[in-house]
């Protein structure tokens, strides 16, 4: 196991059925994780790593969220083009500011004739001018960039952090795998934030799948 700690300046990890005012969730869902590890690697087939375990944490709890009125694009007419007329409309957004994160990640189920999703971001950490990527490293939103990143090789956080684990009991429940066309594939975990000061249980960490 290994976590990254980083730091988002902006962002906004939206509710899965915030429509009209889209509210955020305290931290990034197990999906958005795996979405930003596969591109700091640089791989464009996200199916790759089914199998892997990853999951997040934060080291405070997050402030209150500040709001913001921006332009959203939706498909209301296929006669216009995208961002225009009808298929342009104001909405409100709540954004996280200054956002100190973890990122854990686990082999977990991957297959083992392959290199896994944690290697792979290992390596990345480790020799980056070995890695063929494109365009910004965004935990969310294409807007919502990685400021800043660091290694911690032995999944152990540096301080006392809130991680979201899985747990049947829970009161949170987060996506693990989002399906694009439609929402017929899409797959959720309910699990809880805990507080750990050592690596966290590896059999609780959501497994992509």
């Amino acid at each position: 196991m290994l976590a990254l700690k980083l730091t988002v300046p902006i962002a906004c990890w939206r509710k899965g059925y915030a429509r009209e005012f889209l509210e955020t969730e305290k931290l990034p869902p197990p999906a958005t994780c795996y979405g930003a590890l596969l591109s700091l690697v640089g791989e464009t087939n996200r199916r790759r790593h089914r199998g892997c375990r990853v999951t997040a944490g934060y080291y405070e709890q997050p402030t209150r969220p500040s709001t913001v009125l921006r332009t959203l694009w939706r498909i209301k007419n296929d006669k216009l083009s995208q961002g225009t007329g009808s298929n342009a409309r104001p909405d409100f957004q709540q954004l996280l500011v200054n956002t100190t994160l973890l990122i854990f990640c686990d082999r977990g189920e991957e297959p083992l004739d392959q290199d896994s999703l944690e290697d792979r971001v290992l390596a990345a950490m480790q020799h980056p001018e070995q890695i063929e990527r494109f365009g910004g490293w965004s935990l969310g939103e294409s807007t919502h960039l990685i400021n800043d990143v660091w290694l911690l090789p032995d999944g152990t956080p540096d301080v006392p952090c809130e991680v979201f684990l899985s747990d049947p009991n829970g009161d949170l429940t987060l996506p693990v795998w989002v399906d694009h066309v439609g929402s017929a594939g899409t797959r959720h975990v309910v699990g809880r934030m805990e507080r750990i000061c050592v690596r966290p249980d590896v059999t609780r960490i959501p497994k992509l799948a």
